[in-house]
């Protein structure tokens, strides 16, 4: 909302459409989330509207100095990745491998299937699309970046568990190991 703001002075529902449109249209925004976050950002003196306009869909915001300070250090900040984020798939999957009757290379396979589909979907949005929004192509190439790595993982996963199975189970820590007699003095 900052960064449409400090093109200039716009009231909720242009700011709703613009968002949209320049990101590809691929996170929809809900109305009353765009004027919830202005709440916010006007509490936080980050933006100010027109007092004397009521509250809805025509009443205007523009952006403060602080808004632009907070927008230039936003920008400049690099999201946290240092913890890896919850991801349902991953979870389902070190579940599936601990669960007694599930085929986990059967649970892997499937959502490989799943995912490979939408990594088609999304490339032939971008083949219809031909370029002509630079925000949507973006998206989506992000979007099957993503994917991508998704297929590898599970690749990655499938080929490790097919590996474990074959190979003897490893003793855990502090549990007794019974030594061969082997002549040898430890």
């Amino acid at each position: 909302m900052l960064a449409l703001l400090s093109e200039g002075p716009k009231y909720g529902l242009q700011l709703r459409e613009e968002f949209e449109a320049r990101t590809g249209e691929v996170w929809p925004l809900n109305v009353g989330q765009v004027y919830q976050t202005l709440q916010r950002l006007e509490r936080d003196g980050l933006v100010e509207s027109d007092d004397d306009a009521e509250p809805g869909p025509q009443k205007g915001f523009r952006i403060t100095a602080a808004g632009g300070e907070e927008l230039t250090g936003w920008l400049r900040t690099p999201p946290d990745l240092s913890s890896p984020p919850r991801d349902e798939l991953v979870i389902k999957v070190l579940i599936a491998v601990r669960l007694p009757g599930v085929d986990v290379h059967e649970v892997i396979q499937a959502h490989r299937r799943y995912v490979v589909e939408l990594m088609q979907q999304w490339t032939r949005l971008k083949e219809d699309d031909a370029g002509h929004d630079l925000g949507l192509t973006l998206a989506v190439d992000a979007e099957l970046f993503r994917l991508d790595a998704v297929v590898r993982w599970l690749d990655t996963a499938d080929g490790r568990l097919k590996r474990a199975a074959s190979e003897p189970a490893p003793v855990a820590p502090g549990t007794p190991q019974i030594r061969r007699r082997t002549g040898v003095r430890r």
